[in-house]
């Protein structure tokens, strides 16, 4: 199954076909057009492709492969960038399609192990090459080396234990939607509506080898100004949003973090005009605020209203008397809306003392330490399920391997490691599964 590395490290080896299908996954552009990527050069299909003939020869069986319909994406967890997107551009799902693969016949949920792994990837191209021991490529931590990884211990468990693939089955989700701020709405989601899951569900992201069980979801306001324009020689006639939405900017940068429980508050971007010679009347400031569980959602969401509030009453006890702002400052309630670009998506907060005893105690899993700050991901779309499981599972780590930087890399050590943790918790799990439903 796995063996030790010279660390006492538990691991599955990568072989030469490991090494090739992963270099070949690394060659392919896998972004998606949330990144900005031409529909016409997303390789997404070619790339599940490439990985379902590599699953084959370990015996899996193509469960499903195809792309989510717009029917299904018109609710309000849906982003309004990806409403927007399957409005003005009919290639946007078909490019994006998500697989599913099936090791061993139809089995129970409880008898089921179900793996999450995204083939999309952040925008931006670097060369691809295996350097000694590592992978060098966009993707080669987030997520194809974990992919590829994934694989390999498969492989070593239906090696070590003949009930992987006949008394437990195994599936795979392949899919796309994960980045871009899809949230997993075209990728994840849908595939859990139609059943896909298992009596555990591990999603392969960065974790230093480490068991997560908590995954945050954010949700992103719009401060909006539709007010009057004038022109540079009379600012004062119309209404000034940029300097209005830098107030609320600030105001919101002091007070909401404050209110923000578990999560983080980023004021991000303020659009009004790039003209020197205009005052803009109108104009947006977007925020993303990150929260842990749907009772933090809501107070965060009543927060910003009411600081939306407190901040325009401010700047119009500040500003009433300038020439400059007068009409802004007693317009500025009129004139300013707030509206939600994202918001209500689920997150997970896990709990099952027979899941976490296997994993923890029987495969030897360390814990996410409780004070380190969880991250979003697809996990979220699992985490309301009954009677299941859901955790966070991956090789490396987003900062320290360069995720979504130039220079992106995985190391065969971690990626093989990764291995040895899957091959364990298969066989643990074949080993321990049916106690549960004695």
């Amino acid at each position: 199954m796995s063996a030790p590395t010279a660390e006492g490290t538990r691991h599955a080896p990568l072989t030469r076909a490991d090494d090739d299908l992963l270099l070949h996954l690394l060659s392919l552009n896998t972004a998606g057009p949330l990144e900005g990527t031409p529909t016409g050069e997303v390789r997404l299909w070619e790339a599940q492709l490439a990985y379902a003939e590599a699953a084959r020869a370990l015996g899996f069986t193509v469960e499903w492969h195809g792309t989510c319909a717009a029917e299904e994406l018109t609710d309000e967890q849906v982003p309004a960038a990806v409403r927007s997107a399957i409005a003005h551009d009919a290639e946007f799902l078909r490019v994006q399609p998500s697989l599913v693969l099936r090791l061993g016949p139809k089995l129970p949920r409880q008898s089921t192990v179900m793996f999450n792994v995204h083939m999309d990837t952040v925008a931006g191209r670097q060369p691809v090459r295996l350097d000694g021991q590592t992978f060098y490529g966009r993707g080669a931590i987030d997520a194809k080396g974990p992919a590829v990884a994934l694989l390999a211990g498969v492989r070593a468990a239906a090696d070590a234990d003949p009930r992987i693939g006949t008394e437990i089955g195994v599936l795979i989700q392949v899919v796309s939607g994960e980045e871009g701020g899809a949230m997993g709405v075209c990728g994840t989601r849908p595939l859990v509506e139609r059943g896909y899951t298992g009596r555990l569900n591990i999603f392969c992201e960065p974790t230093r080898g480490r068991l997560l069980t908590r995954s945050t979801a954010a949700m992103t306001a719009r401060v909006q100004v539709d007010g009057d324009d004038a022109i540079d020689d009379a600012p004062a006639a119309g209404h000034n949003a940029t300097v209005l939405l830098g107030h609320l900017a600030g105001h919101l940068a002091r007070t909401l973090p404050a209110r923000a429980g578990s999560g983080q508050v980023c004021v991000a971007g303020l659009q009004t005009g790039p003209l020197h010679n205009k005052v803009y009347g109108s104009g947006q400031l977007l925020l993303n605020l990150s929260y842990g569980s749907a009772a933090e959602a809501a107070d965060l969401e009543k927060a910003l209203h009411e600081e939306v509030r407190r901040g325009l009453a401010d700047f119009k006890g500040r500003c009433a008397g300038s020439p400059l702002l007068a009409k802004t400052a007693a317009d500025g309630p009129l004139i300013t809306r707030v509206d939600w670009l994202k918001r209500r998506l689920p997150t997970l907060d896990a709990h099952d003392s027979w899941a976490e005893e296997l994993l923890t105690e029987r495969v030897g899993l360390p814990r996410w330490p409780a004070d380190l700050p969880a991250f979003t991901c697809d996990a979220i779309w699992t985490g309301h399920l009954p009677g299941v499981f859901t955790a966070v599972l991956g090789p490396g780590d987003l900062e320290a391997n360069h995720a979504h930087a130039e220079g992106e890399f995985a190391e065969r050590a971690e990626l093989e490691a990764f291995a040895g943790d899957v091959a364990e918790l298969l066989t643990a799990f074949a080993a321990t599964a049916h106690t549960e439903l004695l």
